[in-house]
């Protein structure tokens, strides 16, 4: 199911392409395609790679958030309070199960595409989902390889786990796979 069947409410053909046209733009302006890998104790690797597709606002407009899980029948809406010097805590819209990201997420936005500088930053998203179907972050040179894609998006810092990986075993190279 692609996210936009959950749109088919809408009263003709002209407003669910509105609905799909303005949820592209407003997740090309606000949402951010993220690939962090962390450190699990109990993962095979002791890292874990969690793709995640994140959209905030601020608190008072947390009903548009609300909308996109009605949308895209996923994910869910929480609250973080704030400890900057914004007046109200932020509300984040997070999909992080990887079947939600593949069947319902990537295709709608396959479909309903970015139109910014986002749309490289999808497109490795969509890649590092590609390489977990094929189980590939599994491996040590999979890791390596979802860190590096990881890592040239959006000018990121570098990775911890490539960091670790090249300080404590300086025979491999990380460029090669």
């Amino acid at each position: 199911m692609d996210g936009s069947d959950n749109v088919r409410g809408a009263d003709n053909q002209q407003e669910r392409l509105w609905i799909c046209g303005w949820i592209a733009g407003f997740v090309d302006g606000e949402g951010c395609f993220s690939v962090p890998i962390f450190r699990n104790h109990k993962a095979k690797l002791l890292w874990q790679v969690q793709p995640t597709l994140v959209v905030a606002q601020s608190a008072s407009s947390r009903d548009v958030l609300e909308e996109l899980v009605s949308v895209f029948g996923c994910g869910k809406v929480y609250v973080n309070q704030r400890h900057d010097n914004h007046r109200e805590p932020l509300s984040r819209y997070c999909v992080g199960r990887f079947a939600d990201l593949r069947d319902v997420i990537v295709p709608f936005f396959e479909e309903h595409q970015l139109r910014t500088a986002k749309r490289e930053i999808f497109d490795k998203f969509v890649t590092v989902l590609r390489l977990m179907e094929e189980r590939k972050h599994l491996t040590v040179s999979g890791l390596i390889e979802i860190a590096e894609i990881a890592e040239t998006k959006n000018h990121r810092k570098p990775s911890e786990f490539l960091r670790i990986l090249r300080d404590h075993t300086p025979t491999i190279s990380c460029s090669s796979r």
